[in-house]
């Protein structure tokens, strides 16, 4: 498991290759403000390809959902509510990078 410090944000497992599933769990400002749904909205490369907006579960642990890596490069990634309130870690999102 990969946590990101202070964020609220942990990656279980934090994956590095294309096809590997990763389930990421969010407790973070959005969550804590008591959004009533929390998206995962992420996208791959720098121009953000194949942007989704999944939504995400409430567990006992936080909201979480599982995505794959479907592609090398940058995999991309922050947070909004069914409001529009966006946590994207001060417009800087998140991201990491996925090998082929």
């Amino acid at each position: 498991m990969y946590q990101l410090s202070n964020q609220g944000i942990r990656l279980d497992p934090m994956p590095d290759q294309v096809g590997e599933k990763c389930r990421i769990t969010y407790e973070g400002l959005l969550k804590q403000c008591g959004a009533d749904q929390v998206y995962l909205h992420c996208g791959f490369g720098s121009s953000w390809n194949n942007v989704q907006d999944l939504p995400m579960y409430n567990t006992a642990n936080g909201c979480t959902c599982d995505v794959t890596m479907a592609q090398d490069g940058l995999f991309n990634f922050c947070f909004k509510d069914s409001a529009n309130n966006w946590d994207n870690n001060n417009g800087s999102n998140w991201s990491f990078t996925i090998k082929r």
